[in-house]
């Protein structure tokens, strides 16, 4: 995928992991809205694969491809065992987080604390790509606490590349270990695109791609311009129907215009499908509450999607109930019922 990538020119837009939402559901949704954004899962810790329900963790439809699983971990010898088990499933990408400040994270020793130890990190690399088949990367930090990023940033690159790494992404402001909740250390640490992009011109064969703060596409294409891969998190969750263009600007798709009650209809078979199994609506419908921000009607979708689908028996009915809620095109326009 990156070695390809890097030969050809073609730039990455991928769909950052974020614990509690890039779940299977999410990534099955956005999906549907664009055939070749790069999904990740939520992290998921190794620990919770080598003991836990490893189908619970792991499972995914096979629709979500490219879609790539990152790990949380510090030991290498873990990661490994973690990595074959998983390989069954046939993911596109092992990504290691090096990058979450969460209170959990640290008490595990891995995520953002691991800029501090980027030995530690090289030998995980290693170890996973010892038993991969897909390509190992990994997202990091510029920096924590009082790091220097001039020289942390690159200190870990050198490690982490030199242990074989296929790409590095990187999330372009410091975490603080202490001090800051991880909301906070999303919003708090200033942004340093800069220093991303130096590092590209360090390592001109090397794909780098950029994350953090990027709210629209027009702010990812220009990262783009200095950078192999972009990578928007928060502003493609909470606003999905910002994917419907990426397939066309990224890479290369003829422009059409989103067909919504196609996704309606596919959305409610999924769920369907997933209560059938012993899901609830809710489980899908929460990632869909933020669709349409800004469309006439998109409140009163909202208000469907997050009371009715918590009722108990809420079937896919109420899907269809929330789109017809939605005006696309036009005053008295709306999705056909």
């Amino acid at each position: 995928m990156y070695s390809e990538a890097l030969k050809t020119g073609r730039k990455i837009f991928a769909v950052a992991p974020m614990i509690d939402w890039t779940d299977r559901h999410c990534r099955y949704l956005h999906r549907q809205i664009s055939r070749h954004a790069l999904l990740y899962t939520e992290m998921v810790v190794a620990d919770a694969i080598i003991h836990g329900p490893r189908d619970r963790l792991l499972g995914y439809d096979a629709a979500e491809h490219p879609v790539a699983l990152q790990l949380g971990g510090s030991d290498p010898a873990k990661l490994s065992q973690a990595l074959r088990i998983a390989e069954a499933h046939g993911y596109d990408e092992i990504n290691l987080n090096v990058g979450c400040p969460s209170d959990r994270v640290q008490s595990g020793t891995f995520g953002a604390c691991l800029m501090l130890t980027p030995e530690t990190v090289a030998s995980c690399v290693a170890a996973m790509k010892a038993v991969s088949k897909a390509p190992v990367t990994v997202k990091c930090r510029i920096g924590v606490d009082d790091q220097e990023p001039e020289e942390a940033l690159p200190e870990l690159m050198t490690r982490v590349l030199d242990a074989g790494a296929d790409a590095i992404w990187i999330h372009a402001r410091k975490a603080w270990l202490k001090g800051l909740s991880p909301k906070e250390n999303r919003e708090i640490p200033p942004l340093d695109y800069e220093i991303v992009y130096r590092m590209k011109q360090r390592w001109p064969d090397v794909f780098i791609g950029i994350n953090g703060g990027i709210q629209t596409l027009d702010q990812a294409e220009a990262h783009l311009a200095h950078v192999d891969g972009v990578m928007l998190g928060r502003a493609a969750y909470q606003n999905a129907a910002i994917l419907a263009d990426v397939d066309h600007r990224f890479y290369g798709a003829q422009a059409v215009e989103s067909d919504w009650n196609a996704l309606r209809d596919r959305m409610m078979a999924y769920t369907e499908r997933h209560i059938a199994e012993g899901g609830r609506l809710q489980h899908v419908a929460r990632h869909m509450v933020g669709l349409f921000s800004g469309l006439p009607g998109s409140r009163r979708y909202r208000q469907i999607l997050s009371t009715d689908a918590n009722k108990p028996g809420a079937g896919p009915e109420v899907i269809a109930a929330a789109f017809a809620a939605v005006d696309f095109a036009g005053e008295g326009e709306r999705v056909s019922a």
